[in-house]
């Protein structure tokens, strides 16, 4: 089994992101039979049409199911903005915001008028400002968008492990010493609450 695989070197060898992003390490697996997961931002998209794969039924026998478990329904989270991890522009808020309803005061219209997906970090989504599914980050969505703008986010290495591969990183903060200014291309030294705004105003 190998996971979030960024790079295939050959058939047998691939490379794969460990330490949260710090260090990659080349893994050659020698099975004839592989299963991988791969990281599809570093990835361009597969083609829409051609392509074939042989699909095999297989019976999984009468005692399969122990009747331990039912299905019981599901709710799908319904939305106008982009899909967080397909989006080309988007738009993250961290603790400073301090509350859902900025999130939805500064982060919001900010987002629309670019047309952006609407991400949080995992500060932010702990403190119940916004669903978990909006959590980008080691343990929420990766994301390479060609426009990443993190508002109040520090910059912690587990969020700085799903958005750094970000084409163009814009960093929001009060604090010149956060550790997102490290890989920010632009960084705005600003009170957030003054900042996004007037940015929103401008576009």
């Amino acid at each position: 089994m190998l996971t979030d695989v960024t790079a295939v070197i050959d058939a047998e060898t691939f490379e794969r992101p460990i330490y949260a992003g710090n260090a990659i390490a080349t893994v050659k697996d020698t099975e004839s039979k592989k299963i991988i997961t791969v990281r599809t931002t570093a990835f361009d998209a597969a083609p829409a049409e051609g392509g074939a794969a042989s699909i095999e039924q297989v019976s999984v026998g009468e005692d399969a199911d122990a009747g331990k478990s039912k299905f019981v329904g599901e709710e799908l989270a319904k939305s106008d903005r982009p899909e967080l991890t397909a989006a080309e522009i988007v738009v993250s808020g961290g603790r400073a915001l301090a509350s859902g309803e900025n999130f939805t005061k500064y982060i919001e219209p900010l987002a629309d008028k670019l047309g952006a997906a609407m991400g949080a970090s995992r500060a932010a989504v702990d403190a119940g400002y916004v669903p978990n599914d909006l959590q980008v980050g080691q343990t929420g969505k990766i994301v390479a968008p060609n426009l990443y703008i993190a508002a109040g986010i520090s910059g912690a290495i587990q969020h700085l492990a799903g958005m750094k591969d970000s084409k163009v990183i814009v960093a929001i903060n009060n604090d010149p010493e956060a550790p997102i200014s490290q890989v920010a291309d632009y960084f705005l030294e600003g009170d957030i609450f003054t900042v996004l705004p007037e940015l929103t105003s401008k576009l």
